[in-house]
């Protein structure tokens, strides 16, 4: 009787312990009741295409990828795109749900998710005139300006074949054992090019009056839900703000969602931007749940569940989004890339263990914009669970590793992770190499959470760290290690320019990490990353707008009010003028910042567009002196004034240890900036320590 009583109450402590901790985000994990299911928690992975659906055993990496988030916690799954018919493809061959045999691949899908109780639904997609393929359809015959092809006009038939395909793939998903669909109705695809003037230049039933223009919406609502009957989850996607010229006004939104819950939808969810309009929604610079107040607003006006999305990555923020009121339900996609284990994490208050999205796009969406398979530069297992494992070693090795930045920290905590003595070794202060320097550029201050993440993993695994710590050969050549591992990043090249040693010359590290003072008239030599993020620290004054919500909302000329249509019209954006004059100079032709990011670099653009930076492209460096740069362009010779020139260009590998080491024999690598060091790249130098470890 002691027995059964000591262990009922060791249960019973438990269950209350449990408790305790989810308390601390009560909100979160609140169940959803909705009739006739209930979702576990407030979280939902929300949609996003990994290029896996178009890959080679495709399928069962999906699987396995999307198991492992529902293993994690999540309370509520949306897949990647997918598509109706062979028009509506986001690219050639891309993914698509129409026949049977289609469903039946899918199975494999939800049944993995299920076996980890987990629950999904499967995103219907028709890309319209956003089809990067010759075959799209539009309302109108109008190009999108991000994709090549001018669509084909649907036909009133043809508008008719499609709600036909849409209801026809629904119905496919509940033979796949889907849980639910998500209508994909904003982001400027085909339903919301119909519903907006911008695309939909129609004269008969579906065009003209907005009436008319929300009649594709509607029916599709309607007719899936008959199809699919009741007991049957359908997210519409609502888009809210549209952030483009004749976009939705808000009373439009509104009268459409009023109509999308009449029509028999269970969830809506928040869409905000298409992916034309020039205003950044999700990149790192955007302040976290910077768009919440828009869901706020549609809740004063519908009873269904609302989803709100957009830069939210850590349980705080969706604690108090949900406590406020805001919405109903979490929508993150990139946070579940980062960490898989994002619910159970926060469940059991092991916030500071989570990898957090840094909205960077580096290694998920540049990825799919470049047909390559998406992952993520914070967790490069993400998408490819299965081959990159990190399984508990069998042999267990002493490794040191020289350098503490992002190649460093990857390799040192995953191969502690698998059982190795790890010891790291770095010269500064501090762990983080380039990760330091990036967290104080305005808009970048998400590093401080990656940064807090390898801090946190190298006490969890018991790494022994020894900073201040200069390591030579000697020190090397005489130690027990089995593999060592120089990560000891890059060094600057000196340039080849005359009057290279003046005063008035600083080189980037001079500027961000030494704070040397920089005058008011500045020279920037070289374009790439580093350049934009010196250019960008030096045309900022007061606190970034990536902390500042009303201030960040002004500066992209949003309307909080809503009056604006879409949101933009009429509204002139306030941006702070620069301290400085900056001046951006690059010896190559093209545009600058060519290199930048395929999904951010528009935004850096216009960002330092907005601080009157100006760009000097194609010349020939003279000389430095008193009186500043001298330069050649177009065979004439110029000077540009300047109190200081910073020099960004040029770096070398930093890997003196390497090659004495090697021919010592010992078991040595090279990976980071030390390996290659054409540009500062921490999602390269994560993923090469990840895969050595």
């Amino acid at each position: 009787s002691f027995q059964k009583i000591n262990i009922s109450c060791k249960v019973l402590c438990m269950h209350n312990k449990f408790n305790s901790k989810i308390m601390k985000y009560k909100h979160i994990f609140e169940p959803l009741d909705l009739g006739f299911t209930t979702l576990k928690n407030r979280i939902l992975m929300g949609s996003m295409h990994t290029g896996l659906e178009e890959e080679k055993n495709g399928i069962d990496r999906i699987a396995t990828y999307y198991a492992e988030r529902a293993k994690g916690g999540v309370g509520l799954i949306i897949t990647g795109g997918i598509s109706p018919n062979v028009q509506g493809w986001t690219g050639p061959f891309a993914a698509r749900m129409s026949t049977e045999k289609h469903a039946k691949q899918h199975q494999k899908i939800t049944a993995a998710v299920h076996k980890e109780g987990g629950k999904i639904c499967m995103q219907i997609l028709h890309s319209g005139r956003y089809g990067y393929h010759p075959f799209n359809v539009a309302p109108s015959k109008i190009k999108s300006p991000i994709t090549p092809f001018k669509p084909f006009k649907l036909t009133q038939s043809g508008i008719n074949r499609t709600i036909r395909d849409f209801v026809n793939c629904a119905e496919l998903s509940q033979v796949a054992g889907y849980d639910g669909v998500e209508i994909m109705g904003s982001e400027g695809y085909l339903i919301n090019q119909f519903i907006a003037k911008r695309t939909n230049k129609r004269t008969d039933s579906w065009g003209g009056d907005y009436e008319n223009r929300m009649r594709l919406p509607i029916a599709l609502v309607k007719q899936v839900r008959e199809a699919v009957g009741k007991n049957f989850i359908i997210i519409y996607r609502l888009s809210m703000l549209d952030l483009v010229e004749n976009g939705s006004s808000w009373e439009e939104v509104v009268q459409l969602g009023k109509e999308i819950e009449k029509a028999g939808a269970t969830i809506i969810n928040t869409g905000i931007g298409w992916h034309e309009a020039r205003i950044p929604t999700i990149s790192t610079s955007v302040p976290r749940a910077a768009f919440t107040w828009v869901t706020k607003k549609m809740k004063e006006e519908i009873k269904i569940p609302l989803i709100t999305s957009n830069r939210i990555n850590m349980p705080e923020t969706a604690e108090k989004i949900l406590s406020e009121r805001d919405a109903d339900m979490i929508s993150m996609a990139r946070p579940f890339l980062a960490d898989p284990e994002w619910v159970n994490k926060a469940a059991e208050e092991r916030a500071d263990e989570i990898n957090t999205c840094i909205g960077c796009n580096q290694a998920c969406l540049d990825h799919v914009f470049e047909q390559k398979v998406a992952s993520c530069l914070v967790n490069p297992r993400a998408c490819h669970e299965t081959e990159l494992n990190y399984n508990t070693t069998e042999v267990k090795k002493n490794i040191a590793v020289i350098g503490a930045g992002p190649a460093g920290l990857s390799a040192a905590t995953i191969a502690a992770q698998r059982g190795h003595n790890v010891t790291l070794f770095d010269a500064d202060t501090a762990v983080g190499g380039q990760f330091n320097i990036a967290k104080i550029i305005p808009g970048k201050e998400e590093f401080h959470e990656t940064l807090r993440y390898f801090k946190r993993q190298l006490e969890l695994h018991k790494v022994t760290v020894k900073l201040n710590t200069k390591v030579s050969i000697g020190d090397l050549l005489t130690s027990d290690f089995d593999e060592i591992v120089i990560a000891t990043g890059i060094e600057q090249r000196e340039l080849k320019i005359e009057g290279i040693q003046h005063k008035n010359v600083l080189t980037y590290l001079d500027v961000l990490k030494g704070q040397k003072p920089v005058g008011k008239r500045v020279a920037i030599i070289g374009a790439g990353a580093i350049g934009f993020d010196i250019a960008e620290y030096l045309t900022h004054q007061g606190e970034s707008t990536a902390l500042n919500i009303d201030a960040w909302l002004q500066e992209w000329g949003i309307d909080k009010t809503l009056k604006s249509r879409a949101g933009i019209e009429g509204k002139k954006a306030v941006s702070h003028p620069s301290p400085r004059e900056v001046f951006m100079f690059k010896r190559s032709k093209g545009k600058f910042g060519g290199n930048l990011g395929k999904t951010t670099g528009w935004i850096h653009r216009a960002t330092l567009k907005k601080k009157k930076v100006q760009f000097i492209g194609e010349v020939s460096y003279t000389k430095i002196d008193d009186q500043g740069l001298h330069y050649t362009q177009n065979e004439e010779h110029k000077i540009l004034e300047a109190d200081t020139i910073v020099i960004c260009a040029g770096q070398i590998p930093h890997r003196v240890l390497y090659e004495p080491l090697l021919a010592a024999g010992k078991k040595v690598h090279v990976i980071g900036g030390a390996d290659v060091a054409a540009e500062l790249d921490a999602k390269r130098a994560i993923n090469q320590g990840s895969r050595l470890a």
